[in-house]
């Protein structure tokens, strides 16, 4: 009989709140990822064993949610010693969206493929009474043909009551009712999914030149606060705005509900560049390249031009529109979106 080698753990692959993540090896399934949690310093033998009870229901709650879209959990195990436990989990060879939402704004049709998955995956973990807890850009992961999973499973839980996303120190996309009621439900998950959707639209240096959700969401109408790209199509904006509404009853009821939603967004893939004072927006149409740039020098004196080129040698620039003059953001941004609107 052929023995199955031990699982190995290679390179860390990232740390977190509730366990640091290696590459491993596993001797049925191949390459995996694998979190190690372990002992706390400061943890009585009792909670350690109490605290490894509730994993240990944990993973197999999460094998019981096996669905596309969600991260597979393999094996649960602890070490000899007794003092830590792998949480054996499929391998995402394309790595989380953390990295691409810190590089900028990801394009309509990309964001609206990785929403649609995740929703799916969203969905059938509602369908099993659990909550994710936790969804973020670093949370979402990527496997070899390019599907979006829902993974970091330290918070998911079936018991719909206390301890969101604050238990990890990151609280930007707790909903507006956790912050009164500490309560939490379906509806909880899919606010922080129109945050993340949010975020992965604009990319990390716009969403960070606004103060912190956490120190504004308390007081209510959040989402009648965000500032958009002006490409961001009137659709997206109020999807988005219903997830992240104040009043439960007026957000989306259920994952289903955002999924038909998400399916008939606009998806112009303009590909977006925001830097410390310009934005730059290009589009591939045929042989000819749209542009258009917004550049400010203060908040009164704004200027942006579109223009289309040629992809090849032959051609002449067109002008597409424009300002003649420095003005004010606010009217700029009026001109962006109608322009946009109008593409």
């Amino acid at each position: 009989m052929a023995v199955v080698p031990p699982l190995q753990l290679l390179g860390k692959l990232g740390a977190g709140a509730f366990g640091e993540v290696y590459e491993g090896r596993d001797g049925v399934h191949g390459c995996v990822a694998v979190k190690v949690m372990s002992r706390r310093p400061t943890e009585t033998a009792a909670d350690w064993d109490d605290r490894k009870a509730g994993l240990l229901a944990e993973a197999q709650r999460l094998s019981a949610a096996e669905h596309r879209n969600v991260v597979r959990v393999h094996s649960l195990s602890e070490t000899t010693c007794g003092d830590s436990i792998h949480l054996c989990m499929a391998y995402c060879p394309g790595g989380s969206l953390q990295s691409a939402y810190e590089q900028g704004p990801m394009s309509l049709d990309a964001v609206r493929k990785i929403a649609t998955d995740v929703t799916l995956g969203l969905d059938a973990l509602h369908a099993r009474g659990m909550l994710h807890r936790d969804i973020k850009p670093g949370n979402i992961l990527l496997d070899a043909q390019g599907v979006a999973l829902l993974g970091d499973f330290g918070l998911v839980t079936d018991r719909l009551l206390l301890g969101y996303g604050s238990a990890v120190g990151y609280t930007d996309h707790i909903a507006y009712e956790v912050w009164s009621t500490f309560l939490t439900s379906p509806k909880s998950d899919i606010w922080a999914l129109g945050m993340t959707l949010y975020r992965l639209l604009h990319g990390q240096r716009w969403y960070q030149a606004d103060p912190a959700p956490r120190t504004t969401v308390p007081a209510g109408g959040y989402a009648d606060k965000l500032r958009w790209l002006p490409h961001v199509p009137s659709g997206w904006r109020r999807m988005i705005r219903k997830t992240l509404n104040d009043d439960t009853s007026l957000r989306f009821q259920s994952a289903q509900q955002l999924l038909n939603a998400l399916s008939s967004l606009d998806t112009t893939a303009w590909r977006v560049q925001v830097n410390a004072d310009f934005v730059r927006w290009e589009l591939t149409m045929g042989d000819r390249l749209k542009v258009v740039e917004w550049s400010w020098q203060s908040p009164r004196k704004h200027r942006w031009v579109a223009w289309s080129e040629p992809l090849g040698s032959t051609g002449r620039k067109k002008t597409l529109g424009g300002c003649a003059t420095l003005q004010g953001a606010r009217q700029t941004i009026r001109e962006l979106e109608e322009f946009f609107e109008g593409c």
